[in-house]
């Protein structure tokens, strides 16, 4: 006899929990084309200010010369926070609530990874200046001595 009644109850409060739920509209997958014309100038910009950030901050610096783009470009983030902010919003309208936050740290960190080693690599590269003067300690050795 409980067992009946029990039953009954869990489907009752199952029924009464599932319409509780207030419905969500599916969220429709938008054009590629209008999605991409939508996302590629916040992308830009928010890229933009991750490069130009990194090469005003010397910790930055260096973790772009050991090759951590992606962590040269967190020691100075918070600067690029509207355009970061910006890109997440987009893509959320766009691809539905919560994407843009998994696009951020997943998709554009790797364009990010690429376009900060692209633009930034040439500009950190070491490069050897050829010079007329002797290094010190030639000029040094070729000096008679003294008397």
């Amino acid at each position: 006899m409980k067992s009946p009644i029990l039953a009954t109850f869990a489907v009752l409060a199952l029924v009464s929990a599932a319409e509780a739920r207030p419905h969500r509209p599916a969220v429709q997958t938008p054009d590629p084309a209008v999605a991409e014309k939508v996302m590629a100038p916040l992308r830009q910009a928010a890229t933009d200010c991750f490069a130009d950030t990194v090469m005003s901050n010397p910790r930055a610096i260096r973790e772009a010369r050991a090759g951590h783009w992606y962590e040269a470009a967190g020691v100075t983030g918070f600067l690029c926070r509207p355009e970061v902010a910006a890109m997440i919003q987009a893509h959320d309208r766009l691809f539905g609530a919560k994407t843009g936050e998994r696009y951020f740290k997943g998709g554009y960190a790797r364009h990010l990874d690429k376009q900060l080693a692209e633009r930034l690599q040439p500009l950190l590269e070491r490069k050897a200046v050829a010079s007329a003067e002797p290094p010190a300690e030639k000029a040094a050795e070729d000096q008679p001595p003294a008397e």
